[in-house]
Formats: C-alpha cells, structure tokens, sequence
C-alpha cells in the first residue's frame, strides 16, 4: 500500500538525485565544455556541438531530462494539494525553479539555438564564425540559468527532505 508521506519522499529523493545530475552536466558545459568548444576552429566547434545535440537525444540523457520534469511537476501537485506536509513550502520552490529555470529555458532558449545551430552546419566564412560565436555566447548564458536552477533545486529538494 502506498502511503503519501513515503510518495512525497520517493518523489523528493527521485528530484534531488535528478536535478543534482543534471545540474552536473549543466555546470560541466559552463564550466569548461562551451570555453573548449571555443577554442578550437568555429566549423570543428559547430560540427561537435551539433553532434553532442544529436547524440544527447539517444541517451540515458533524456529521461533523467524528462523523468525530473515529470517529478519536479508531482511536487508542485504534492505541495499544492498536502500543503500541510513537512517542507511542503522548500519542495513547491524548488519544483517551480526547475521547471522554470531548466524546463522551460531548455525548451524556449537552448533547444531553438541548437536548431538554429544544425540549420547553420553547411554555412561557413566569416557569416559562420559570427553565428558561431553568438551562439557560444547565449547558448552558454541560458545554460547557465539551467546550471543554476538544478542546482538550486536539488538543495531545495534535500532541505525539505530535512524538513519531513
């Protein structure tokens, strides 16, 4: 039988690990990945990114992706509806940062400039290496943003299970 305070705590164990995963790979990527990236020639620079986007897409990558956002949306509900429970306050924060903060900035922000990004495979000159270096700019500023809010959220997660 299933009990909704062990749920709750599955469900904030499940969040935490996740967003403490992700935020890794997000921080990995601003920390030094993009700088790499950078550094070497734009055309190798594109060909790699548009390689690391595709292959992402067939990884463990993407339900640890989805599988958060699912979990981080049954927080909300949770927080909502059992707003009397422990920590209720700490898990609808951290649920709303997330989903915000990497959700929504994935699918609005990085995802349209990866695809703007494997539009732009075959162009090259000095078009390419503009396009290139802006994206290395604003792809790795929003990424941030996610780096930030997983981050963020996992401690969230972790505190309000401190709180039950």
């Amino acid at each position: 039988m299933f009990e909704i305070p062990h749920v709750i705590n599955y469900l904030l164990w499940l969040g935490a690990v996740g967003c403490g995963l992700l935020g890794g790979v997000y921080f990995a990527f601003s920390a030094f990945i993009m700088t790499a990236l950078g550094r070497i020639d734009p055309t190798q620079g594109k060909s790699a990114m548009n390689s690391i986007n595709s292959t992402i897409l067939r990884s463990s990558f993407m339900p640890l992706f989805f599988g958060t956002t699912i979990v981080s949306g049954a927080l909300v509900a949770v927080a909502i509806f059992w707003s009397s429970e422990p920590g209720a306050t700490l898990m609808l924060a951290g649920a709303v940062i997330y989903i915000f903060g990497m959700t929504l900035c994935t699918i609005f922000f990085n995802v349209p400039l990866n695809n703007a990004l494997a539009r732009s495979e075959a162009a090259n000159g000095a078009t390419a290496v503009s396009a290139w270096s802006r994206y290395l700019n604003v792809w790795t500023r929003w990424n941030h943003v996610r780096a930030i809010s997983s981050t963020v959220t996992s401690a969230l997660y972790i505190a309000a299970i401190s709180a039950r």
